[in-house]
């Protein structure tokens, strides 16, 4: 079940049971007289202050916290764990990151509706969405081609409206799968005009070799760790609707593929 429907039942359940109360009983519960006798020799009360059931108090209690949770998970910021190798070596397995949920319009929670538009996703952002195919998982990867443009991967090297993607050999890099199998991948640096990233190619992988044109309203997307990566490759696009924010600090990090331990060194970096 989506988290932001969850955190929005739990917000109206206790925003109604403190307003009910508020209208319906406060007013009756402090105008009752405290039974003689029950006091305490020496106790003291505040003045106007009544004693009210558990479920209100726990109610009243909690619907500010979890109004402020709401409101910054749904419109400002809200945290994400990376669970696989897709996007080495910019992302590794355990970086725990913070994504922007302002960067390409306002959205309504738990709708997923647009209601003010900010801006659209550029080619080089990493973006967080809705997987097209099970919206109830999200998926993160690096946006490649916008609407409109022309596409072709072939041979592992990409063509972005008939304009190669600038590749530059960076070294070889060593990782771990989250079966703790070790591999190792040549590390590029590819170039989309003043942006620039790190990706991995396996040779040992074969080629997929595609041509799209990306339809309006939709965005094509791959993984940095190209030949290890479930991507638009394979399911195509991802709808306008289906986005959840741009991916840009890394806040904690846990060293997942290599047994535990913090991983001190990439803690506070920004996602580029």
């Amino acid at each position: 079940m989506d988290f932001s429907f969850i955190l929005f039942i739990c917000l109206m359940v206790t925003g109604v049971i403190s307003l009910i109360y508020r209208l319906f009983f406060e007013n009756r519960a402090a105008a009752l007289p405290e039974p003689a006798g029950l006091a305490s020799p020496g106790a003291v009360s505040n003045a106007g202050q009544t004693s009210q059931p558990i479920l209100v108090e726990y109610a009243r209690a909690l619907f500010p916290v979890i109004l402020i949770v709401f409101v910054l998970r749904s419109f400002i910021v809200e945290p994400f764990r990376i669970p696989s190798g897709s996007m080495l070596p910019s992302l590794h397995i355990g970086d725990f990151i913070l994504v922007n949920k302002f960067s390409y319009g306002i959205r309504l929670p738990v709708l997923h509706k647009k209601v003010v538009d900010l801006g659209d996703p550029e080619r080089g952002d990493v973006m967080v969405f809705r997987f097209p195919r099970d919206p109830k998982l999200n998926y993160i990867k690096r946006v490649i081609g916008v609407p409109g443009d022309t596409l072709t991967y072939k041979n592992k090297k990409l063509f972005i409206n008939g304009n190669e993607a600038k590749l530059e050999e960076d070294g070889e890099y060593a990782f771990q799968q989250i079966d703790n199998r070790g591999k190792t991948a040549r590390q590029l640096k590819e170039l989309f005009g003043e942006e620039e990233h790190s990706i991995l190619i396996d040779d040992a992988n074969p080629a997929i070799d595609m041509e799209v044109t990306v339809p309006e309203g939709k965005y094509f997307v791959m993984g940095d760790n190209r030949d290890h990566s479930n991507d638009s490759r394979y399911w195509r696009f991802v709808p306008e609707e289906n986005i959840v924010g741009k991916a840009f600090f890394i806040w904690f990090s846990w060293k997942s593929a290599t047994g535990g331990g913090v991983n001190w060194g990439r803690i506070g970096e920004s996602i580029q």
